[in-house]
């Protein structure tokens, strides 16, 4: 169902990002992903002499090689444009991430490496954020795949991941009936007039 319809208002800004996956001949996943933001109307910044209406405030991208296991072998992060000078100057401490596992406590080691003055919001952002879940859309068929054949009784990790993926729905019923649960009990309706 689309959203409804909006109030009457002006369009100002606009981010959009794009990411994707990609099977190297090495055998290694690179993802990359790209984060551009502009505005509607032009305005002064001093150190780009002013941005124009529909010029890039900020277009960066990130890029990750990582294995089956989801193992950070590089990282690389560019800033091409940017409302500072500065702003990429901190690029090269995207490499820092090369060595950890995308997977639980990734977020929390990202920023360890990334917040604050260290790194780059907007950039961090994209990786913890849409460059993650692309990672593990583009990996997931082949970790799939793998650990099927290692161990085919295993509970997929994907179940109770989403509403759709929910341990007691219909795909779960479907696809891994053995590890389906029972539907949740509906609270049974009262005769109790209010």
């Amino acid at each position: 169902m689309p959203l409804s319809k909006a109030a009457p208002r002006q369009h100002l800004h606009t981010r959009e990002i794009r990411c994707r996956g990609f099977r190297r001949d090495d055998g290694l996943w690179d993802i990359e992903g790209t984060l551009e933001d502009t505005k509607s109307y032009s305005f002064d910044n001093r150190d780009r002499d002013g941005v124009a209406a529909g010029e890039a405030v900020h277009r960066m991208g990130i890029r990750l090689t990582i294995d089956d296991d989801m193992r950070v072998h590089a990282a690389e992060a560019s800033t091409d444009a940017g409302p500072f000078d500065v702003c990429g100057d901190i690029t090269p401490r995207f490499a820092d991430l090369a060595g950890l596992v995308i997977g639980p406590g990734w977020r929390k080691a990202v920023l360890a490496r990334m917040a604050g003055v260290a790194g780059c919001t907007h950039l961090t952002e994209l990786l913890v954020g849409p460059v993650t879940t692309t990672a593990m859309q583009t990996v997931f068929a082949a970790r799939a795949r793998r650990l099927a054949t290692a161990d085919a009784a295993a509970r997929p990790p994907i179940i109770d991941t989403c509403h759709a993926l929910r341990g007691d729905g219909p795909i779960v019923a479907r696809e891994w009936p053995a590890h389906s649960r029972p539907p949740a009990q509906a609270a049974a309706p009262t005769d109790e007039k209010a």
